[in-house]
C-alpha cells in the first residue's frame, strides 16, 4: 500500500528515463496511433529532428510509449501530461539538452549549456506577474516541427530567424506588457540597413538578429556581459568585419577594429572604459546600420561635435565640399582612425596642404600658414608661463592665482581647435589673442613672484648682516664697560 502511493511520482521520474534508452531499440506506440488517426501533430512530427533521432513522444509528455493500451500509455500513473505549461516546457527540454552524457549517446554536437544561459538571459527572466519566464524554448524553435538550425527550413536558421524574432519584437501589444520602452520598429530599420537590404536579396552571410545579440545568452545592452554593450560592440562587429575570408566578396577592409583601437575614440572607449565615447553603432547605427554617405558624415559627427559642425556649415569649405561631393569631417580627421587633433594639423606642410597649394589657392594657403603661426605662438607662450609658475612655486611663492589663470590659456587653446572649423582667420585670431593676453599676464605675475623671492633673499641677507654687526658692536661695548669697571 505504501509503495502504491509513490507510483505516480516514480512514473514521472522513471518512465521518461526508460524512454531515453537506446534510441535504436525503441518502439513509439504514441506516434503509431496518432499517425493512424491522421493527427496533424503526427504529420508535423515526421519533419522534427527528434523524430529522426527516434525519440518518442513520451520524452516530453511522459506516459508509456511502448504500450498499445491507450489508458495505460496515457495514464496518470505513467506520468502522462497532455499539455505542458509554462516553465515546465523548457525544463523538459533541458532534461535532455543539459545532459552531456545523454547528448553524447545521441551523437549530438550541440552545447549543453543553453538552458543555463537562457535562464540568465533577458528572455529567461520571470514575467511581471511572477508566473513564468518570458520566453520558452518552443517560442523560437517550434514544438513538434523542430528542425536543426543549419536546415534553411528551421525557424532559427539564417533564412527565418529574423521573422522569428519579429513575431514578438514587432508586436506592440506583446512588447507593451514586458518592455514598453523597447522600440518595435527594429525590423523596419533593419530593412533599410546594408545588412537588411542584402538579407532581403537572399544573402544569408550578412548579420541578422542573433549575429549581434546572440541566441540563448541574450542580455540587455546595459549589461557589461552583453555582446551589444557599448564596450563590447567593436568586438561583436569585428566577428564578421575582421574576417578576411568573409569580407572578401564584399570588398570591405578588415582592419577597422585595429584602426579604431588606436583612434582617440577607441582609446577612450576600450582603454579608459568610457561608455560615452563613440562605438561602431554611434556612427553607423544599430538596426539601421549603413555606411555614412557624403552628406551624412558631418551630421553623424555633429551629433557629438555640435559646435564644430555648426561652424563648418558656415565656413567657405561647406559649399566647396558640397559642390565637389567631398566628405566633410573625415577628409581632415579620418574615420575609423580618428587621431587626436593638434596644431600640427594646420599649416602649409600638414593636412591643409593636401588641397591648398601656393599657386592655386594663395589666400587659403596664407590663412593656413597664419593659423599655424598663431597656434605655435600660443603653445610657446603657454609653455613659458607654465615654467615660470612652476619655478615660482618651487621657490615657495604663492602662485594659486597664476595657476588658475593658466586655465584661461588652456581654455583658449581648446576653443581655438573648435573655432578653426570656421576657417576664418579673424575669428581664430580673436581666440588666440585672448590666450596670449592671459599667458602674458601669467608670465608677468610669475616673474614678479620670482623677483620678490630674490628681493626677500637680499633683504634677509642685508638684515642678517646688520643684526650681526649690531650684535658684535654691543658685545664689544659690553666688554669695554667691563674693563673700565675693573
Amino acid at each position: 500500500m505504501r509503495m502504491a502511493k509513490f507510483m505516480p511520482l516514480l512514473a514521472v521520474l522513471v518512465v521518461p528515463l526508460i524512454a531515453r534508452g537506446d534510441p535504436t531499440d525503441r518502439k513509439d506506440q504514441c506516434f503509431t496511433c496518432h499517425q493512424a488517426i491522421e493527427d496533424p501533430v503526427a504529420a508535423m512530427y515526421v519533419t522534427d529532428v527528434h523524430f529522426k533521432k527516434n525519440i518518442s513522444c513520451a520524452e516530453c509528455h511522459g506516459g508509456n510509449s511502448q504500450s498499445e493500451d491507450m489508458d495505460e500509455a496515457m495514464g496518470v500513473q505513467a506520468g502522462f501530461v497532455k499539455n505542458l505549461q509554462g516553465d515546465e516546457i523548457s525544463k523538459r527540454c533541458a532534461r535532455c539538452h543539459a545532459d552531456a552524457q545523454y547528448m553524447k549517446t545521441m551523437n549530438s554536437a550541440l552545447r549543453t549549456d543553453q538552458y543555463s544561459k537562457y535562464v540568465e538571459s533577458v528572455h529567461g527572466r520571470t514575467d511581471a506577474g511572477g508566473g513564468e519566464r518570458l520566453v520558452q524554448c518552443i517560442t523560437c524553435h517550434g514544438v513538434h516541427n523542430i528542425i536543426p538550425v543549419r536546415n534553411p527550413q528551421s525557424r532559427v536558421s539564417s533564412v527565418h530567424v529574423v521573422q522569428t524574432c519579429v513575431r514578438c519584437h514587432a508586436d506592440a501589444a506583446f512588447m507593451r506588457k514586458y518592455n514598453p520602452a523597447l522600440p518595435i520598429d527594429q525590423f523596419e530599420k533593419y530593412k533599410t540597413s546594408e545588412h537588411g537590404r542584402r538579407w532581403l536579396r537572399g544573402d544569408r552571410k550578412v548579420a541578422q538578429c542573433v549575429s549581434c545579440h546572440g541566441s540563448h545568452d541574450i542580455l540587455p545592452g546595459s549589461d557589461v556581459r552583453s555582446s551589444v554593450h557599448p564596450i563590447n560592440i567593436p568586438a561583436t562587429c569585428s566577428t564578421c568585419h575582421s574576417n578576411a575570408q568573409r569580407m572578401k566578396e564584399y570588398k570591405i577592409p578588415t582592419n577597422q577594429l585595429a584602426l579604431f583601437s588606436e583612434s582617440v575614440h577607441g582609446k577612450k572607449l576600450l582603454e579608459e572604459r568610457d561608455v560615452s565615447a563613440p562605438s561602431c553603432n554611434s556612427c553607423h547605427g544599430n538596426h539601421g546600420a549603413a555606411p555614412p554617405g557624403v552628406e551624412s558624415i558631418s551630421n553623424v559627427c555633429g551629433t557629438c561635435h555640435a559646435l564644430n559642425a555648426e561652424l563648418f556649415a558656415q565656413s567657405p569649405h561647406k559649399k566647396a565640399f558640397d559642390e565637389g561631393g567631398i566628405p566633410e569631417c573625415e577628409v581632415c580627421h579620418g574615420h575609423h582612425y580618428v587621431f587626436p587633433p593638434t596644431r600640427t594639423m594646420l599649416g602649409v606642410k600638414a593636412v591643409c596642404s593636401n588641397c591648398h597649394y601656393p599657386a592655386g589657392a594663395s589666400k587659403a594657403y596664407a590663412v593656413s600658414a597664419s593659423m599655424r603661426s598663431l597656434a605655435d605662438s600660443l603653445e610657446a607662450e603657454q609653455e613659458a608661463a607654465q615654467l615660470l609658475v612652476r619655478e615660482a612655486e618651487q621657490k615657495g611663492m604663492e602662485v594659486t592665482e597664476e595657476q588658475f589663470k593658466l586655465r584661461d590659456v588652456r581654455q583658449a587653446q581648446i576653443e581655438s581647435r573648435t573655432v578653426v572649423h570656421s576657417f576664418s582667420l579673424e575669428k581664430y585670431r580673436a581666440v588666440i589673442d585672448r590666450g596670449l593676453a592671459a599667458s602674458a599676464d601669467v608670465n608677468r605675475e610669475a616673474k614678479d613672484a620670482i623677483d620678490e623671492y630674490y628681493f626677500r633673499r637680499i633683504g634677509l641677507g642685508v638684515s642678517t648682516l646688520i643684526i650681526t654687526v649690531l650684535g658684535l658692536a654691543i658685545f664689544l661695548k659690553i666688554r669695554r664697560i667691563e674693563r673700565s669697571g675693573r
